[in-house]
């Protein structure tokens, strides 16, 4: 491994995740708004910790309560009198249900002059469910979906109609009281009724949709199930305001930033990345070797969200499989790296963020009799680059706006 680069990328990470933190947006969204009845706080999600720390920070003893569900290892202490729960991510777990109940016993029997101050990040679909099939029904599904290659929007669209707080229904549970929601977007174009399966928001999608994407992936579900996807979902609710906050694009921005910082001339592809990850991971490297010889230091970003087909019973996540197929790619060819991170710090249901892989590490990968391609179709792109020292880890960041890949030449 270069040294010297990944000192480089992990500045580039560092700098890039620490810009994304949802405290100011949060606060911004706050600033000069009057709740005349009682506040309650809901918080879920990855970042749901940091947005309820921030949320507290601004307005203080004038939320009445709160309970805030996020994922194992992200609550990083006390806040006031709020419930700090953990719970189940990628797939759903008791933890997420009883979470769940929580926040619904709080915001009932409010009124019409109450607010329910609802914070929402990427990972709510998960952390935020009361199932309207067993729990373990729900878990096979999400399994499932996980597995087949879906995208976040088709995995959501089913999803929603297995809850009974996503789809708009959290909101319907609210009422009379209104909903003050502030949403830290982690799906390319920030379709709100997307974002955590968006528990409040008229969902868009339809039971047609639903049922094709079922189709579409050879989904095994029982009848009870198949009844529930042809149900419609909420289509208008009176009782809500939304603001997004924070988006994939404000990460690819600062990763620039980062990057030019760093003495790179930063070029951004695109922040709507979405295709396999390993697929991403050869283009990036095709990219470095048509500028290998210019002679300038380029760093080339794609912002995003690739999906993992599972073929094999490996360990590891999106961002560290584009990395490891980036590196036979890039083999050989002096000062080109490719790293990708999730900016949530967890990738897949691993403890990495992200993964990292340079021109030397083919060579390093074949010095422990490890081939790339049995890597890749075993999904085990985290030993492989553990044994490299190739996992990019930086722990829980506190905030959920997608991922970026970086691509840097010269």
């Amino acid at each position: 491994m270069d040294r010297n680069l990944r000192a480089y990328a992990d500045a580039i990470v560092s700098a890039s995740i620490k810009a994304v933190q949802p405290d100011e947006a949060v606060a911004r969204a706050l600033a000069g708004r009057r709740f005349p009845g009682r506040i309650v706080l809901v918080a879920a999600g990855k970042a749901a910790w940091q947005m309820a720390k921030a949320a507290y920070d601004c307005l203080g003893s004038r939320i009445d309560s709160g309970v805030v569900v996020t994922k194992y290892g992200h609550v990083k202490g006390s806040i006031a009198n709020f419930s700090c729960r953990e719970a189940g991510h990628p797939v759903p777990d008791e933890n997420s249900f009883s979470g769940t109940q929580e926040a619904l016993d709080l915001v009932s029997g409010l009124k019409p002059e109450d607010t329910v101050l609802f914070l929402l990040s990427g990972g709510g679909s998960a952390l935020f469910e009361k199932p309207l099939v067993p729990g373990a029904v729900l878990q096979d599904v999400t399994n499932q979906l996980l597995s087949c290659g879906a995208d976040i929007v088709e995995i959501n669209t089913i999803r929603k109609r297995l809850s009974a707080v996503k789809g708009g229904r959290f909101a319907i549970a609210c009422h009379p009281a209104r909903v003050f929601s502030i949403v830290l977007s982690d799906i390319l174009g920030d379709p709100l009724d997307m974002i955590a399966s968006g528990p409040a928001c008229p969902d868009s999608s339809t039971c047609e949709q639903a049922v094709a994407i079922a189709k579409k992936y050879t989904l095994k579900l029982d009848e009870a199930t198949w009844a529930l996807l042809r149900q419609e979902t909420p289509k208008a609710l009176d009782n809500v305001t939304t603001q997004i906050t924070g988006s994939v694009r404000e990460l690819c921005a600062a990763a620039a930033a980062a990057a030019r910082k760093e003495g790179y001339e930063p070029v951004v592809l695109t922040d709507q990345l979405c295709c396999q990850a390993k697929e991403a991971g050869s283009f990036l490297a095709s990219i470095l070797k048509t500028h290998a010889r210019d002679g300038k230091k380029l760093a080339f970003l794609a912002g995003g969200e690739t999906v993992v087909y599972l073929t094999g019973h490996g360990k590891g996540g999106r961002n560290q499989e584009l990395a490891l197929a980036a590196a036979a790619g890039i083999a050989g060819i002096p000062g080109a790296a490719v790293f990708s991170v999730g900016s949530d710090g967890t990738d897949g249901p691993t403890d990495a963020a992200g993964g990292y892989a340079d021109y030397e590490t083919a060579a390093a990968l074949k010095e422990k009799e490890l081939e790339i391609f049995d890597v890749l179709r075993e999904n085990d792109a985290y030993h492989a680059l553990q044994a490299v020292d190739g996992l990019i880890i930086t722990g829980p960041t506190g905030t959920n706006v997608n991922d970026v890949a970086v691509a840097l030449i010269g």
